[in-house]
């Protein structure tokens, strides 16, 4: 990721509400593992704060995201750092309606 965009990700991204948190598993099957949360930048990593607890955390340059096309939430796919680098992908929804990547 460009030093460029990982800036413009880390400001979209920070602090911003979850009502609940996905994992997609490898059968395809989405399942909620947090509710009422936070995404949080801490220097280069990106943290998905639910139900307590931390349930992903990832190096910014090897995350990829994209924004659901209702903007309601955000798919975040990299290893992650708390499971030994497994790569899982996690869909966070968002409290509140959000605006475009500008």
């Amino acid at each position: 990721m460009f030093k460029k965009e990982k800036k413009k990700l880390k400001k979209h991204l920070n602090g911003r509400h979850i009502k609940y948190v996905t994992e997609r598993m490898p059968d395809g099957i989405d399942s909620v593992i947090g509710k009422e949360g936070a995404l949080i930048v801490k220097g280069d990593e990106l943290l998905v704060y639910a139900s307590a607890d931390v349930v992903f955390r990832a190096d910014i340059n090897e995350l990829q995201a994209s924004e659901l096309l209702s903007l309601e939430g955000v798919i975040l796919t990299a290893p992650d750092i708390q499971r030994n680098g497994e790569v899982r992908t996690v869909i966070a929804y968002y409290t509140h309606y959000t605006r475009y990547f500008k």
